[in-house]
């Protein structure tokens, strides 16, 4: 889920659970923590969490295919795409994570040799220079790899190997995963408030 600053500057990606605390959660002075915003036929409308609960009870009877849902003992809550906390709140400027979810994101859990996509459990990490050759371990130097390309490849470069890389690797502009999230028309309303200006932000 998607969470904006007061001023609508988006500030991370967090899991259903954690906004779900954010909403129902109030300060000292009774004052909510968050509100949903929803983009509903081209506008975006916010929503406390009572309000968001009334809403959700006509969209289980009239439109339940179009969201996912929460069930709780005596209602069903539809799962918001977007928060925003009510208190002033920076962007933070933090590096994007080197890390193996982010590399498989970024070249899209396909083999940047041979082209074919796989299921994570069937790739794994390659060094284009290998380490033992000075290579570095960086976005430059590591792609997404099947493991009969990899054992191919072994130790050599690819041009020793006579293997060609499909693309070549880059640091990516912004978070793979929110990519991959973009393409979904799930999440169309993400789109107006990650702005490119905040892609060096760490979605998390």
């Amino acid at each position: 889920m998607l969470v904006l600053n007061a001023h609508y500057a988006a500030l991370r990606v967090i899991s259903v659970r954690r906004a779900f605390v954010m909403l129902f959660k109030r300060r000292a002075d009774n004052t909510p923590l968050a509100e949903v915003v929803s983009l509903e036929d081209g506008r975006y409308i916010n929503y406390d969490f009572n309000d968001w609960t009334e809403l959700s009870a006509f969209r289980a009877e009239f439109e339940p295919e179009q969201h996912d849902w929460i069930r709780t003992v005596r209602f069903n809550i539809a799962v918001p795409r977007i928060i925003r906390v009510l208190s002033y709140s920076r962007v933070p400027r933090q590096e994007m994570k080197f890390n193996r979810r982010n590399i498989f994101a970024r070249d899209r859990n396909t083999c940047q040799y041979c082209g074919r996509r796989a299921a994570t459990s069937d790739l794994s990490i390659d060094h284009v220079i290998p380490r033992s050759r000075g290579g570095s371990n960086s976005w430059e130097n590591v792609v997404c790899a099947c493991t009969r390309c990899n054992v191919r490849k072994g130790g050599r470069t690819p041009k020793e190997a006579r293997m060609r890389l499909t693309r070549d690797p880059v640091k990516p502009r912004r978070s793979p995963v929110v990519s991959i999230r973009l393409s979904d028309s799930k999440y169309s309303s993400w789109k107006q408030f990650v702005d490119s200006a905040y892609w060096d932000v760490e979605l998390r």
